[in-house]
């Protein structure tokens, strides 16, 4: 399953993302006009689960969505590939510099396995028939943002998806 969205902010995708951040952000306040959330058992907003980094990660990753694919491409006025789409948003969103390829860039930061995937970490897959020949930015609940193809463009996709779970490779924490 992926994800295609319109950049365009009164698109019905945008305005769906929109009120559901709304809604989430809604929730963890009280009722009763008091500008400190009401938390029960200590749990945290949606906001709050992620660092700051790790959220302006995501949203500059979202504000790509839509840009063309173009292998070896690293300007999203002509197009971006996978490790080019990744260097750019931890860049522009952290301040981190991150080498040019999905393999150079799985040597950087910390394993994850898995089932401690948080967003804002670099998930790695075998598209190419070599380890680390492809990267994204993992989101949560399974979802990752990257550049796929030829033909494609920047979008949000379900690691569940066959394709993805059979190629899938490691994650690296590279953001706290």
């Amino acid at each position: 399953m992926s994800i295609r969205l319109n950049c365009d902010p009164m698109s019905k995708p945008f305005k769906s993302l929109a009120l559901i951040l709304t809604l989430a952000t809604m929730a963890s306040y009280s009722t009763t006009g008091s500008a400190e959330p009401v938390r029960q058992n200590d749990e945290k907003s949606f906001f709050e689960r992620y660092s700051n980094a790790a959220q302006d990660v995501i949203l500059k990753g979202l504000e790509l969505v839509g840009i063309n694919y173009r292998m070896g491409g690293n300007d999203p006025d002509s197009g971006l590939d996978c490790s080019s789409y990744v260097q750019i948003v931890y860049r522009e969103a952290a301040g981190l510099v991150l080498p040019r390829t999905a393999r150079e860039q799985a040597m950087h930061g910390e394993e994850v396995d898995k089932s401690e995937l948080k967003p804002g970490d670099l998930v790695f897959f075998n598209t190419m028939r070599r380890a680390f020949s492809h990267v994204g930015i993992y989101l949560g609940d399974n979802y990752f943002l990257h550049a796929p193809r030829a033909g494609s463009a920047v979008r949000v996709e379900s690691m569940q998806n066959s394709y993805w779970v059979q190629r899938y490779n490691g994650a690296r924490r590279v953001i706290d």
